[in-house]
């Protein structure tokens, strides 16, 4: 096309030169030595110069129009040419995006795989440790049911020897101490449920979070390996103008690494309870073992106690008498002293109680007053103080007085104590779980 086009523009641009112009001439002067004959025939219209501009202007026209049309075909080949290759690195720079997007998925997938791993190692631990912890819960219970049973047999004593011993005092803080040893335990059974319940949650998050991610990495390797050829691309108007995220680059990062920290945190608490738990099963243990032989001391001190006690029941009898004598003197002055408080108390009231007429301004909040409030108070401590004292004083004086009755037959209530604290109670203590077993092995 361009040699064609050439070989236009050579011959019609010198038409004085050209192999064809002696015919045009030749044309032309035929033409104006006819032309009187003709003219009887036909009407003149144009030129000859006329004619030859006509041509000429149709050649540049041409010439123009091609030059046009060669530049425009030139500039849409270039044209074509860089969009073709701006079209190329950009899809390049998409895919290598897309690319680095999915590394990015896949170092977080390994993050989480990796923490989801620990996680369950540590619910799989934790789990093993509440397991451990109910069984040593359970275990508890029959030292509790002998510690109870103790008590309920000790209060079929009679009379006088119906005392808060020693062994009454182990007993009841071996039922305390047990009682705290479970208090405890079902404390941190109810903490490790709770613990393997935000364990498990955040597991859920991670494993949703890990499943999220393998959708996206399965679509976003599928994208990335999509061609100019490939099956299945299609158009879909409008798609670029649509915007469905819900995240940004580095709120995406950042929620992935709060799971993961949460889950760090969780993992974390979780080790603490567990050693928590090892620590309290190893401390419990001890604990009852050691208040188990306590009272086991207690009860043979006080065995062995009772049968002396039985020779020397008259020498503690006069003791009684006379100590029931300095009681009811004690109570006798007391009562007087309560007796002594009364009218004191009345005039101090009175006082405050006149003062209250004054006058207007007179009403003063002064000195005296607020002696007269204290003296009422100070007054009123003492009598509650002195009526608990003559409570307590009373209460001893029943005391003594029902001790007095009993050591005329207490022989009897003796032999009586020591089959329920020989025979009964320390027949069902022989035994109490191993260590092993408290600590929940077993």
């Amino acid at each position: 096309m361009e040699l064609l086009g050439s070989t236009l523009t050579t011959t019609y641009t010198r038409p004085k030169t050209s192999h064809f112009l002696p015919a045009i001439s030749t044309m032309a002067s035929s033409y104006r030595n006819t032309q009187p004959a003709l003219g009887t025939m036909l009407t003149t219209r144009y030129t000859p110069d006329d004619w030859y501009k006509s041509n000429h202007n149709n050649y540049r026209e041409s010439e123009s129009s091609r030059k046009s049309a060669e530049r425009l075909r030139k500039d849409t080949i270039r044209l074509m040419q860089d969009k073709e290759q701006l079209t190329r690195r950009t899809q390049e720079n998409t895919s290598k995006n897309i690319a680095e997007r999915v590394n990015d998925i896949v170092f977080w997938r390994s993050e989480l795989s990796h923490e989801i791993d620990n996680m369950v190692t540590e619910i799989a631990a934790l789990s093993e440790v509440k397991r451990r912890l109910e069984r040593a819960l359970a275990e508890t219970e029959g030292p509790f049911q002998v510690s109870q049973e103790c008590l309920y047999h000790r209060e079929k004593r009679m009379s006088i020897d119906l005392v808060h011993d020693d062994v009454e005092k182990d007993l009841i803080k071996e039922v305390e101490v047990i009682r705290s040893c479970q208090e405890r335990m079902r404390r941190h059974l109810d903490r490790a449920v709770a613990q393997l319940a935000s364990n498990r949650g955040a597991q859920h998050e991670l494993e949703k979070d890990m499943s999220d991610k393998v959708s996206a990495q399965r679509i976003d390797d599928r994208c990335h390996y999509l061609r100019n050829t490939s099956d299945g691309i299609g158009y879909y108007r409008g798609i670029d103008r649509l915007d469905h995220a819900v995240s940004l680059p580095d709120s995406w990062s950042k929620f992935t690494d709060d799971n993961i920290l949460r889950s760090q945190s969780e993992r974390a608490a979780s080790q603490k309870l567990r050693d928590e738990i090892e620590i309290l099963l190893n401390t419990t243990s001890n604990e009852m073992w050691n208040q188990f032989n306590n009272v086991n001391v207690a009860f043979t001190n006080r065995i062995s106690e009772t049968a002396d006690t039985k020779n020397n029941l008259q020498a503690h009898l006069a003791k009684t008498m006379q100590e029931i004598f300095q009681t009811e003197m004690l109570i006798e002055s007391l009562k007087k002293a309560l007796r002594e408080k009364e009218n004191p108390l009345k005039v101090a009231q009175t006082r405050l109680e006149e003062r209250t007429r004054r006058p207007n301004i007179e009403l003063c909040r002064d000195n005296p007053h607020h002696r007269l409030v204290g003296e009422v108070r100070e007054i009123e401590d003492t009598i509650q103080k002195l009526q608990q004292r003559l409570l307590e004083a009373e209460n001893t004086l029943q005391t003594l007085v029902k001790t007095k009755v009993a050591l005329e037959h207490d022989l009897s209530i003796k032999a009586n104590s020591l089959f329920l604290d020989q025979e009964k109670c320390m027949s069902m203590r022989k035994s109490f779980p191993s260590l092993p077993r408290l600590v929940g092995y077993a």
